[in-house]
């Protein structure tokens, strides 16, 4: 019997997941995690993926064992980020700044501002653990602004993350960065659905794939808000938006980045990059076994412009 799973084909090379999960050693972190292990038809150590308690102690205990992250927990309801595919999106746009700083950059004068940070702070967490980038996060939401901040401070990244409240639903980066303030990169795990009715059918078409039958309501069971998972005209127009509003902040972002979950809205998103004039534009592919998903990244600099950045004051 072997508590590792099958390699996770698809992620990127530097992802510490690449090899599956060691539930041994997982569980010697965080004994809590051994409640929900079981040995599955192949003979390997694994747990219920539609249980959402089990969910939590498998990020719990991968969050402490691989980053350091020793206190980590969610309010009630709130989204419940799968960590590979997470920390995946941060080594493919590390590798984007790469191209124009000629290596990896890392440390506090990477600045990078996630939009939507959610009550997990999970992008903001990892990135400072792998790279050491400061982080701005921002959400509409109360709760989880005062969640993650309070993770941040929890694991000793006070002063490296900043968590922020945007006051207006409709602004994306107004209210947000200031008028001198700089980001190397903004990051964004946009709401995909376009109503409850939506999210509700995504989360049970997770459940029946994960060999669950639904009865009654559909249960969200990864969890998640109003404003993580659903906004008036789902991801589409939530992608035009952020791309539209970002021409206003063009010289103070580097790259501008965000998941798309569906590739059928990528035509429209470039269409929306051409009319603001981006000068670049990149689509990242990303898999995790059968998923696949991409990053869209824009920028408004020239490659020269670029590596000017890099040798400005930051």
């Amino acid at each position: 019997m072997t508590s590792r799973n099958d390699r996770k084909s698809g992620l990127h090379p530097r992802n510490r997941h690449l090899d599956g999960y060691d539930f041994e050693a997982l569980c010697r972190q965080t004994p809590e995690l051994a409640t929900y292990l079981f040995t599955n038809d192949y003979g390997n150590l694994s747990i219920d993926f539609a249980d959402p308690a089990a969910v939590k102690a498998l990020n719990r205990a991968l969050l402490a064992h691989h980053y350091g992250i020793v206190h980590w927990d969610l309010p009630a309801g709130y989204l419940c980020p799968p960590i590979p595919g997470r920390v995946d999106y941060l080594h493919r746009v590390a590798d984007l700044l790469a191209e124009s700083a000629g290596k990896v950059p890392a440390g506090k004068g990477v600045r990078v501002l996630d939009i939507g940070v959610g009550a997990n702070c999970i992008y903001p967490l990892l990135g400072s653990r792998e790279y050491g980038w400061r982080f701005v996060g921002s959400d509409i939401d109360p709760v989880s602004v005062k969640a993650a901040a309070l993770l941040a401070k929890s694991n000793g990244l006070g002063n490296q993350i900043e968590c922020r409240l945007q006051g207006n639903p409709e602004h994306i980066f107004r209210g947000i960065i200031g008028p001198k303030e700089r980001f190397a990169l903004t990051l964004c795990n946009p709401p995909f659905h376009a109503s409850l009715a939506e999210a509700s059918k995504g989360s049970e078409r997770k459940l029946r794939n994960l060999g669950k039958e639904v009865k009654g309501a559909p249960l969200l069971n990864f969890g998640g808000q109003k404003a993580e998972l659903w906004c008036d005209g789902g991801e589409a127009a939530f992608l035009t938006r952020m791309i539209n509003q970002s021409k206003e902040f063009a010289s103070q972002c580097l790259w501008f980045s965000s998941l798309v979950s569906k590739k059928e809205n990528l035509p429209a998103a470039k269409k929306a990059l051409t009319r603001v004039g981006a000068s670049q534009v990149r689509v990242l592919e990303m898999a995790q076994g059968n998923k696949v998903s991409r990053v869209l990244a824009w920028t408004f600099f020239n490659d020269a412009g670029m590596r000017e950045w890099w040798s400005a004051p930051r």
